[in-house]
């Protein structure tokens, strides 16, 4: 039976076991959409990155959660390009990459620290009640009308849209008791794949602010740390002047009540984003890939 090679790495940290664990094929060459999504099923990581030739840039990238193909997936493109680096598949510099989103670039640092370009950041403000908002956070409203004052409520998508909530206080989000369905059907109503809550109040001093991700509607019930997140929370805060203009870059640290803490270093100007990190390989081995299945192929006759 025919096998690939498979990793398991973890992004926007620089320990094993933080940051968000992505799925790595690095020859995907061949694979059916159902050979990927099983894959990505088998591996368990919230997405997984499928490294594909291209005519149109160096490398193509898919990406696949358990359950369905998504457009792009910002920690699985960094766990990708750092993995593919640390082999010596590719070198340090610029490279681009084929997406659904487009051919977007990339910039591996010799540190192993990896840049991508997610494009220009589509913000959306929406109309919606923050008691809704707040019930199926498992938060009071209150703590959302004193950031909702300054900051609306937006949908923010650099890939993968997200609905953005400010929180006031480090606390209030930590004490987040989210219900699934409940912000699944907030989503839907936004037209958004998952809330991204945050707040300018940060365990670390060199952080901008402290983030948590909730996706149900991908299959994720809460994602550890999220480059596309990261990124359209940084342009959405640099878009409405929420952080000083000397303030060079975003920095979102994410993952604690997860315990996989992690970085994500967001470069915007409220218009385009670039998001960065490293990220550490704790899994390299072979998975047996699944025969496609006959019965699913269309005949001719």
């Amino acid at each position: 039976m025919e096998t690939r090679q498979a990793l398991l790495v973890d992004a926007f940290a620089a320990e094993p076991m933080a940051g968000n664990p992505a799925g790595v094929v690095p020859d995907a060459n061949g694979l059916t959409d159902d050979q990927m999504r099983a894959i990505a099923g088998e591996l368990g990581a919230s997405e997984t990155a499928f490294v594909l030739d291209s005519e149109d840039a160096d490398r193509r990238l898919r990406y696949f959660t358990p359950e369905q193909e998504v457009d792009l997936c910002g920690h699985a493109t960094i766990a990708a390009h750092a993995a593919l680096f640390e082999r010596g598949a590719v070198e340090a510099g610029q490279h681009t990459m084929a997406t659904e989103r487009g051919v977007l670039d990339v910039e591996t640092k010799a540190d192993g620290t990896v840049w991508m370009e997610q494009g220009e950041a589509d913000i959306r403000e929406v109309d919606c009640a923050l008691d809704e908002v707040a019930d199926a956070l498992g938060i009071d409203v209150a703590t959302l009308q004193d950031v909702g004052a300054d900051l609306p409520l937006a949908v923010g998508d650099t890939g993968f849209p997200w609905l953005l909530v400010p929180v006031n206080y480090f606390q209030h989000l930590s004490g987040a008791d989210p219900n699934p369905s409940a912000i699944e059907s907030l989503c839907e109503s936004v037209d958004a794949m998952g809330v991204y809550a945050f707040t300018f109040d940060t365990i670390g001093g060199q952080s901008t602010l402290h983030g948590r991700a909730f996706a149900p509607r991908a299959g994720i019930t809460e994602d550890p740390v999220t480059g596309t997140a990261a990124g359209a929370c940084g342009a959405y805060i640099r878009r409405y002047g929420a952080i000083d203009s000397t303030v060079e870059q975003v920095v979102v640290e994410q993952g604690h009540f997860l315990d996989r803490p992690g970085t994500v270093k967001v470069d915007t100007d409220g218009l385009e984003v670039w998001v960065g990190g490293r990220a550490v390989t704790t899994l390299d081995g072979s998975l047996t890939v699944p025969a496609v299945d006959a019965d699913d192929e269309i005949l001719e006759v």
